[in-house]
């Protein structure tokens, strides 16, 4: 076999290779998609509050930054319940708060405010389950703030959760 003709077998080969790898991939799914396209509206109802925090407020702070990361984000419309293809409901299961950082003395510095949700994202067309998954973050404040900065630092870990929450929705295909 001449010089030639071995690199031309050899790109053959190498374009064989490719090709097959090619349509291979094409049979398969990755994450990184999108909803998928007979979802085009959301119901976010009320989000529950089961934590036993005692916020009254909190439940209302969610669902309202849940609804204005939907709105914002723009990949489905959003609707009351009766006229959804797809709900997004959400329950906050726990709120706690923490020392995260204590300076010598043992006094602390830092504190932390963790929540945990749970969400379900159902397809009302087809009635089926496409996701539900716990989602938990948190805010740090400095410590001695009082009520003030403990609220910033729960309204820091509704912020993420919601961020975490829509992009499992939209891009977690």
């Amino acid at each position: 076999m001449a010089l030639t003709d071995k690199a031309t077998h050899r790109w053959a080969v190498v374009g064989a290779a490719l090709m097959s790898a090619l349509s291979v991939a094409a049979c398969y799914s990755f994450k990184g998609g999108s909803v998928p396209p007979h979802l085009k509206t959301l119901a976010i109802p009320i989000v529950q509050d089961q934590s036993g925090y005692g916020d009254p407020r909190l439940r209302d702070e969610f669902t309202n930054i849940l609804i204005e990361r939907f709105t914002n984000d723009n990949t489905m419309t959003l609707v009351d319940q009766s006229g959804a293809d797809a709900i997004l409901e959400a329950i906050i299961t726990n709120v706690r708060e923490e020392a995260v950082s204590v300076a010598p003395g043992e006094e602390v510095r830092q504190r932390r405010m963790t929540v945990v949700a749970r969400a379900t994202f159902r397809d009302t067309k087809f009635k089926k389950t496409l996701w539900e998954k716990s989602f938990s973050q948190y805010g740090d404040f400095p410590s001695g703030g009082g009520p003030s900065l403990r609220d910033a630092g729960v309204l820091e870990a509704i912020q993420k959760l919601t961020e975490d929450i829509l992009n499992e929705t939209v891009a977690g295909w």
